[in-house]
């Protein structure tokens, strides 16, 4: 695949060594990306099948003229502003590497909140045999609980078909088809079940933000807008699962930093004897909706 217009630069014929085309091609995407250095040693570390730490242990290895043309290309879509992990294929959430595509959301740091605080309530209750992961996307979150707490079996839903296709692929690279199952639904349609845990990343940027932000050009739109206000979504997946959360039980749903106010009300309403909090990310915004029956 190629940017319309691309064409091979001068630069690109001649042998390059490691140290050198990190320093141009850093120069290059500074403008677009906060993380520009991190960012080209990603790409180019992926292309060479190595890593990182080769690269800078490295720095005199010379690139062949065939590995620079396919670099220069992969920098002019990173120059366009297309994400760097569609671009490689794969990308890490809680030190685990999950293939993506433009058809899910990319995993991000915060949403490891959601994993943590599984994890340490499950360690409380050993005994929770059902969870439930909504929206799952690339599968991120289920594998990585499933990973450090086998003993729960889990029912991964998405809306998008091409999004399960991905999990699919996630779960299978883990060997975890025993322990999660996929299911395509629209938040908890498809499911009558109870659950122990139920997790969930839901669109919920307001749709005025949504489409000011670089994300609305390249990842998916049903992953990301929320609706008007950003709660749709969620004030739906709250009231289908008033009665598909057990006693006790734990509902961890990923928010945006504004809507902290109107989401503890809603939920307030849905759980009105629950214990009812918002956590926030390692930014200190509010992140996190966590229910606890």
């Amino acid at each position: 695949m190629k940017l319309a217009g691309w064409q091979q630069p001068a630069w690109a014929k001649m042998t390059t060594s490691i140290r050198a085309w990190l320093s141009l091609a850093r120069q290059k995407i500074s403008k677009n990306s906060e993380t520009a250095a991190l960012d080209v040693e990603v790409l180019l570390a992926n292309t060479l099948n190595t890593n990182r730490s080769w690269l800078l242990a490295h720095p005199e290895n010379l690139i062949d003229d065939e590995t620079l043309l396919i670099l220069d290309e992969q920098l002019t879509f990173l120059e366009a502003g297309y994400p760097l992990p569609y671009l490689i294929g794969t990308w890490e959430f809680y030190g685990l590497s999950f293939q993506v595509s433009d058809a899910v959301l990319i995993p991000r740091p915060e949403t490891e909140l959601i994993v943590d605080e599984s994890l340490r309530w499950l360690k409380i209750h050993p005994h929770a045999s059902h969870a439930l992961d909504v929206g799952t996307g690339t599968g991120c979150i289920a594998i990585s609980i499933a990973k450090n707490h086998a003993s729960t079996h889990w029912l991964a839903v998405d809306v998008s078909r091409p999004a399960l296709r991905i999990a699919k692929k996630n779960i299978e690279r883990y060997d975890l088809q025993n322990c999660i199952d996929l299911v395509q639904s629209n938040l908890l349609m498809a499911t009558q079940h109870q659950f122990d845990l139920i997790c969930a990343n839901p669109p919920y940027i307001p749709t005025p933000t949504f489409v000011t932000l670089p994300v609305s050009h390249w990842e998916p739109r049903l992953a990301l807008d929320g609706g008007w206000d950003g709660t749709n979504t969620i004030h739906r997946l709250l009231e289908q699962s008033v009665k598909r959360l057990n006693t006790p039980g734990l509902l961890l749903c990923e928010i945006e930093e504004t809507l902290k106010e109107p989401v503890l009300a809603d939920a307030s309403l849905a759980f009105p004897h629950a214990n009812i909090t918002i956590l926030n990310d390692l930014a200190e915004k509010p992140r996190l909706l966590k229910i606890e029956q």
